[in-house]
C-alpha cells in the first residue's frame, strides 16, 4: 500500500541591492514570521511564472535577471500545513528596476494592525545576517551560504 504523502514546494526571491537583502516580516497562520519574498508553488505553474507573480502580488513590482541560487537538497518536513508534507524551497537571485514601488521599515514586524495576511519589508545587511532573524528552519540554512556568497 502506497502512503499518500505530498510536497510542498515554495520558491523565493532574494533582491540584493548596496549590500542589503530584502526580506518580509509576516503574521499568518497565527504566527510572526520572517523570511524571503516569495510564496507556494501553484499547480500547473513554473517556478520562474511563481516567483514573477509572487514578487507581483506582494511587492507590486516586476523581476528580471532570475538565476537559480539554492534548492533544498535534503529532507525536510513542512511544519505549518495541517497535511504531512515534505518542504522543497527554491531560492533565486533577482534584480528589479530602481526605484522600487514598495514600501520598507527599519522595525522588525512593524504592521498598522496585527491581522492575518499583513506584511512589511525590511532590507539587512547580508554581513548582519544571523539565523535567529528567521523564522523557519532552511531560512536558517541558508543565511551562512548567503554570508559566505555575499557577504565580503
Amino acid at each position: 500500500m502506497m502512503e499518500n504523502k505530498r510536497f510542498n514546494i515554495r520558491v523565493y526571491g532574494f533582491l540584493i541591492d548596496e549590500g542589503r537583502i530584502l526580506v518580509t516580516d509576516e503574521f499568518r497562520l497565527g504566527i510572526f514570521m520572517t523570511k524571503f519574498p516569495g510564496g507556494g508553488l501553484i499547480y500547473g505553474e513554473g517556478m520562474i511564472d511563481c516567483l514573477k507573480r509572487e514578487f507581483m502580488e506582494e511587492l507590486n513590482m516586476e523581476i528580471g535577471n532570475i538565476l537559480h541560487y539554492y534548492t533544498t537538497d535534503f529532507f525536510l518536513a513542512s511544519e505549518l500545513l495541517p497535511v504531512e508534507s515534505q518542504l522543497i524551497n527554491v531560492y533565486y537571485l533577482v534584480q528589479a528596476k530602481k526605484p522600487y514601488p514598495f514600501k520598507t521599515t527599519d522595525k522588525k514586524f512593524d504592521f498598522p494592525e496585527v491581522v492575518d495576511g499583513v506584511q512589511c519589508f525590511r532590507w539587512i545587511a547580508i554581513t548582519e545576517l544571523t539565523e535567529e532573524e528567521f523564522t523557519f528552519p532552511i531560512d536558517k540554512f541558508i543565511v551562512h551560504k548567503l554570508r559566505k556568497d555575499f557577504g565580503n
